[in-house]
């Protein structure tokens, strides 16, 4: 890989954190598959922003994600702790020994069909312990996933799916994986249900020396460190741990960017009164902890919520998708999060970060809202102000934040981009001495129907767009998702933002008034899990402070 990258490390906390990030870290394997192909030209995005390269004790470089995750015991199905790439030091140590030796060897989970196809295809790891690769150009990303001459890849269904690990395409660093033995993933007890407990795992000197030698070994290894991205699970004792990381973060690396993506997965279910509540409570202690130490924090859900209120998930006019399924939810989310996280990913761009999050978190405002278009439409024979014109005056893109319609709100800075459109239809191609019909299909570049756009749609906003010719790879395992679109597709182009919002003034004092009509009386066991009745009326307080950062905008909607 080349040089001077502004590296990002990832902190992916919570199982539903572990789907999202599943679909993350495949797409940019197979960005990094692409950029490696000689017959491509060299990619907009910089892969080094996310990857390391490394070597394996026996002398084979290795491309692994700048990754640290946490999980609870139980969640990595048939995926081994340690990794595949890289051979078990003790597991050197024990063929050293002469004395006698004991082996306990524990049953392994069974890998679903997917998996066995996906390693077939990539490689084995012989007895010897060595990564043995199959051809791959260059040596480098992964092979393609069909040729003339090679059978069509297994989907994975959704009955195959129990886990994230279940799809992950990507070979992850020894050092990758941290797992939480104290709480079970699965069955009712020992569960990591209450933000308190997720505090109090980060602060047993235990989990919090394994995460800081995790960090510093990652980080001693970067040349300039952009800062940290944290995809983070809202809704249980995860939005703890999320918010713990993130003051450690900000104590130990001070001036570095922290953005964090509050995960949520589907919308409430009405006779679990009990998980809704613990919902309410860690989303609402996990906001205002994980902004007080973050950069810039986004909640990213497809249900209509945030608090105690059902609403009906959110709909895309060109997907098919099931939100009870968290395979299906977090291909979605991962889909934005990979589009609204270009400016800072870029080969050539001024933007870090940091300047990301200044411009959007002024004023105080340090919680965003994103939004999405999956797939953008572009009609056949479209030019990219034809179909921008389409949408008329309402907001292009589906609220993925669990805030409401953005509709009749106010934007008070906001940062797109646009990804996936050929470079033939982002002008309108009109014949000579045609009168243009709009200002947008009289521009002369791309760039600047885009930026044209946005100024007609939000004037007087602080907008940063960006217009990339990469699209989003949606070849398997992502899910087929797609109603109008025939099962063959492989990519689509998707339009995504970040925008400071006045929605949410009224998301987060709902949140509040939710959390008055509280009896925490009956809610004595999330109490006992290390929050106090003083540390609720001081998290009313502050979410009521945060709410009214966004206030000024309501009465200034254009």
């Amino acid at each position: 890989m080349a040089g001077g990258a502004r590296e990002v490390l990832t902190l992916q906390l919570g199982h539903f954190a572990g789907f999202v990030g599943a679909h993350w870290w495949n797409q940019q394997d197979a960005a990094l598959g692409r950029a490696t192909d000689a017959k491509e030209s060299p990619g907009e995005l910089c892969p080094d922003v996310l990857y390391r390269t490394g070597r394996t004790l026996h002398g084979q470089d290795t491309c692994t994600p700048r990754l640290i995750l946490m999980d609870l015991k139980g969640s990595l199905s048939s995926l081994k702790e340690e990794g595949g790439l890289y051979r078990d030091k003790q597991l050197d140590a024990a063929i050293a020994w002469q004395g006698k030796l004991t082996t306990h060897k524990e049953e392994l989970c069974p890998k679903n069909p997917y998996l066995q196809d996906f390693e077939s295809s990539q490689g084995v790891l012989s007895s010897d312990g060595v990564w043995r690769v199959k051809s791959i150009p260059n040596g480098k990303g992964s092979p393609p996933l069909t040729t003339a001459t090679t059978p069509k890849p297994l989907i994975p269904t959704e009955a195959s799916i129990r886990v994230w690990s279940d799809f992950l395409r990507v070979h992850l660093h020894p050092r990758s994986i941290c797992m939480i033995q104290k709480y079970n993933h699965d069955g009712e007890a020992g569960r990591l249900e209450a933000f308190g407990q997720g505090e109090s795992v980060l602060k047993e000197p235990k989990y919090q020396e394994e995460l800081e030698d995790r960090l510093h070994f990652y980080v001693e290894e970067c040349d300039y460190l952009q800062g940290f991205q944290i995809l983070c699970d809202l809704h249980d004792g995860f939005s703890g741990v999320g918010a713990k990381a993130a003051e450690l973060l900000q104590d130990e690396y001070s001036g570095r960017g922290i953005i964090t993506w509050g995960l949520l997965p589907g919308p409430y279910h009405r006779g679990e009164a009990q998980r809704n509540i613990y919902r309410l409570l860690n989303t609402a202690f996990g906001l205002v902890h994980l902004a007080a130490h973050s950069s810039l924090v986004c909640p990213l859900s497809l249900g209509g919520s945030l608090g105690l209120r059902p609403e009906p998930p959110v709909n895309f006019p060109y997907l098919h998708y099931d939100a009870t399924l968290p395979f299906h939810c977090s291909a979605i989310l991962a889909t934005a999060l990979d589009t609204v996280t270009v400016p800072y990913r870029l080969c050539s761009s001024p933007v870090s970060m940091v300047h990301l999050a200044d411009m959007l978190s002024f004023c105080g405002k340090k919680v965003v809202t994103a939004g999405a278009t999956i797939p953008f439409p572009l009609a056949p024979g479209q030019s990219l102000p034809d179909s921008l014109m389409q949408f008329g005056g309402a907001t292009p893109w589906t609220p993925l934040s669990a805030c409401g319609e953005p509709s009749g709100t106010r934007c008070f800075a906001q940062s797109v981009v646009l990804r996936g459109i050929d470079r033939a239809c982002h002008t309108s191609q009109l014949t000579p001495g045609t009168p243009p019909p709009s200002s947008l299909h009289a521009c002369t570049t791309g760039e600047e129907v885009l930026a044209q756009y946005l100024q007609q749609q939000q004037p007087r906003v602080m907008s940063s767009s960006h217009l990339l010719l990469t699209p989003y790879r949606v070849a398997p395992p992502y899910p087929h998702l797609f109603s109008s679109c025939s099962p063959q597709v492989e990519s689509i182009p998707v339009f995504g933002a970040l925008c400071s919002s006045s929605s949410l003034h009224q998301t987060l004092e709902a949140l509040a008034r939710d959390l008055t009509k509280l009896d925490l009386r009956r809610w004595a066991s999330f109490m006992d899990a290390g929050v106090e009745h003083d540390d609720v009326a001081e998290l009313l307080q502050e979410l009521q402070s945060l709410a009214q950062c966004y206030h000024a905008g309501d009465s200034l909607v254009d």
